[in-house]
């Protein structure tokens, strides 16, 4: 049976098409992360990092800025290093999970990255429905979030075109034309002072923003698959991730800061021209849409790799455009991220320890991937450490959690940050494995 070629520049449809074109550079790769960290849920989430525990009191100003570097740093670095296998081998996110779990073991993070892009998705499309509603009104909600449905669909349908076309030429501009008004504005308004508030929940603050970039790790070869080298998806990843992270974090942080309300998109609308900022954001906001959709189909076809990519892009957005008609009630959005932390963090630094330190050039990503189950225990550590330390706030969720800490007689430090240990954790568990493994020479060979 012949298989589909694809053009040169267009992405197979299906993953038994072919490998896929090496298009992109070290700029396409940073514009690409650029905008893709470029985002409005920023601005909103950067309240979270203000006062990231409701037991604890508010961060400072100045204890919120450092949570936001030290967590964007941390962050986009894991995020990089899962970027580069990508390129290496050219498969995407959670067919390269392949050669950590085999191929049947990588369809448990594969279900859990679909249903972590379709909450993305849908949160996404409701975000620019109720930024559009705010510019224009409230009537129109519905009429927005079909629009971004449609055009966010559309656009997973050809993605490197959208990639080297419309954000690398276009959108980049844009995007830092307006942010750098806006933060010159923001600065300008008047904040509580920088000393004023708590260091005590720091890291949790921080987890929050490392929670933002690796909630895309498991995305990221779906895109540095593409890319012309490592070096340059390892780059482009780790800037352009890294700056839009930082630039919107802080943006958010003293939007919300200067309303008395605590509400940042109030702040940017009461900005002179401030709306039309905000507008380009929210058609900025549509290349989330795109991406969530896009690797949502992507994952599927690790578990059936004849699924036609462009039909299924169309089931997807249609899915989420439902999902943002009928639910647009995102208060969930920190223990959501809080989620998404506690499952990829240990997840990937399993990933990160297994391949780098043991089988980088060997790493099978074929159907004939075998399990390897025993990579499940530091992933399923790594987990648990973290709900130990930040089990977040959905009732009946964080009161078992917590009722294990009281079993352990554990009490974490409030100065204790769940993805760090998370990460050391699952990191040394895979270390070990590793060794064990070398030495009795069950290592496997390519």
């Amino acid at each position: 049976m012949a298989v589909e070629t694809p053009p040169a520049n267009e992405v197979p449809r299906t993953l038994a098409a072919g490998p896929p074109p090496r298009l992109l550079g070290l700029w396409d790769q940073t514009s690409l992360w650029a905008n893709l960290g470029i985002s409005l849920l920023l601005l909103v989430a950067a309240a979270f990092v203000l006062q990231p525990d409701p037991s604890l009191p508010p961060l400072s100003l100045a204890a919120g800025l450092v949570a936001i570097v030290v967590g964007a740093v941390v962050g986009n670095a894991w995020l990089a290093l899962a970027a580069a296998p990508g390129a290496d081998t050219g498969a995407p996110a959670m067919v390269l999970v392949r050669g950590l779990l085999g191929r049947r073991g990588s369809w448990a993070p594969t279900v859990l990255n679909v249903a972590q892009n379709l909450g993305w998705a849908w949160v996404e499309i409701v975000v620019i429905a109720e930024s559009a509603a705010r510019l224009t009104r409230p009537s129109l909600r519905p009429c927005w979030v079909l629009a971004a449905g449609v055009l966010g669909t559309l656009m997973a349908i050809r993605p490197l075109g959208v990639v080297r076309g419309f954000l690398k030429k276009v959108a980049v501009w844009a995007i830092i034309a307006s942010t750098a008004y806006l933060l010159f504005e923001v600065m300008r308004h008047a904040h509580p002072g920088f000393a004023h508030g708590s260091w005590s929940a720091f890291w949790k603050g921080a987890d929050l923003v490392i929670a933002l970039p690796i909630s895309w790790a498991p995305l990221a070869a779906d895109y540095s698959r593409h890319s012309r080298s490592a070096r340059a998806a390892f780059g482009g990843a780790f800037i352009g991730y890294g700056a839009a992270t930082i630039a919107f974090f802080v943006l958010g942080l003293l939007a919300t800061a200067a309303d008395p309300k605590g509400d940042a998109i109030a702040t940017v609308l009461a900005i002179p021209v401030g709306s039309v900022a905000l507008l380009i954001l929210v058609l900025d906001e549509l290349d989330e849409v795109f991406a969530n959709i896009y690797s949502t189909v992507v994952s599927i076809q690790n578990i059936g790799p004849r699924i036609d990519r462009r039909v299924m892009a169309v089931v997807v957005g249609a899915v989420s455009t439902v999902l943002a008609l009928r639910f647009h009630n995102w208060q969930y959005y920190e223990n959501f991220l809080l989620l998404i932390g506690s499952v990829f963090v240990p997840l990937f630094a399993t990933f990160i320890v297994d391949y780098y330190v043991f089988h980088r050039g060997r790493w099978d990503v074929s159907d004939a991937a075998r399990p390897r189950w025993e990579m499940l225990v530091p992933w399923a550590a790594g987990f648990v450490a973290y709900q130990l330390i930040n089990p977040g706030f959905v009732g009946w969720w964080s009161r078992w959690w917590i009722a294990r800490q009281h079993n352990l007689h554990f009490t974490p430090p409030t100065w204790t940050s769940a993805s760090l240990i998370s990460f050391a954790v699952a990191g040394v568990l895979a270390f070990a494995i590793g060794r064990v493994r070398a030495r009795s020479g069950t290592t496997p060979r390519a």
